[in-house]
């Protein structure tokens, strides 16, 4: 078969089998083309919710297929290729965070959505990177404990200057790779482009950026501006999905080193699996992780 075939055949079986299929922004475009819904994490588990379907198919890594069950217990949760985990995620457990919590008891905990169910049920509340700044300062306690991307927190630090924030020693190493030499020769090929930046990159691209934002606020600032010209500064697959979008435009990939292997591992054939029965996984959470993990998911909501 081909890609065009192994399509055609997905979209009849997740038409007779009432499954809604969400592909994250970093999924390959292959994945994408198929997709009932595209986007951030935190968006697809609020599409996967409103969704009439019985059976949610997450193309992602494994804590975004997570959140969905969280947000539809009702429904039955995929995730199509079982290894996709988040390195950044499996970085800070519940038992971890118990022991720092400890050591500073008058801090609100803060949780990125980039976080396991589990962890989630010991923090206060949830945060995107597109939220981050406006739920912190919407906050009543001065004291955050921010986890687990410190470039992320870093950002929302200095966005928030009278909040003390904490930070833990964490993150995203697929953005956090990035250097400012990066940025330099990129500039160097590409000088009349912009630079667009994830707040997961460290501190010192971030301040050579011409945007900082969520991989959904890169993509739509990218499709509004007047420019013609965009250095991506975030997963590589996002330059290539602009380019499909805006065909008019040129995108450039800030660097190869852009590249997150847990994204890259869910293929057009492992949604053509799963679906078949012959793949990907269910997604299981108890009752008890439920519904302490959505305290701080419906805090999030709360605060805007």
């Amino acid at each position: 078969m081909n890609i065009s075939s192994i399509q055609e055949q997905i979209l009849k079986l997740k038409n007779e089998k009432d499954v809604c299929i969400l592909a994250h922004s970093y999924q390959a475009h292959e994945i994408i083309e198929i997709a009932d819904y595209t986007g951030d994490s935190y968006k697809l588990s609020v599409d996967a919710s409103k969704a009439e379907n019985k059976n949610i198919l997450m193309c992602g890594v494994r804590f975004m297929a997570e959140t969905c069950k969280i947000l539809s217990p009702e429904k039955t949760v995929y995730l199509a290729q079982p290894v996709a985990g988040c390195s950044m995620a499996d970085q800070m457990d519940k038992q971890l965070i118990s022991q720092v919590k400890k050591m500073y008891p008058d801090y609100t905990v803060v949780a990125y959505i980039n976080t396991t169910a589990e962890l989630k049920t010991i923090c206060d509340v949830c945060v995107t990177s597109s939220s981050a700044v406006k739920i912190v300062n919407n906050l009543d306690n001065k004291n955050i404990l921010f986890i687990p991307d410190c470039n992320l927190g870093d950002y929302v630090a200095k966005q928030c200057p009278d909040k003390n924030i904490k930070l833990l020693n964490g993150g995203c190493p697929i953005h956090a790779c990035v250097n400012v030499d990066d940025v330099k020769k990129a500039k160097e090929l590409h000088p009349n482009a912009l630079v667009l930046v994830h707040p997961e990159c460290t501190p010192e691209v971030v301040a050579m950026a011409d945007y900082v934002g969520s991989t959904s606020g890169i993509m739509n600032y990218a499709k509004e501006s007047d420019a013609k010209e965009f250095i991506i500064g975030t997963e590589i697959s996002i330059a290539e999905h602009l380019q499909y979008e805006c065909p008019d435009k040129n995108f450039y990939g800030l660097t190869l080193k852009l590249i997150c292997p847990n994204m890259k591992s869910t293929t057009l054939v492992d949604v053509y699996n799963c679906l078949n029965g012959n793949g990907g996984e269910e997604i299981k959470l108890d009752d008890q992780t439920i519904t302490d993990a959505r305290k701080c998911i419906d805090e999030m909501i709360r605060l805007g």
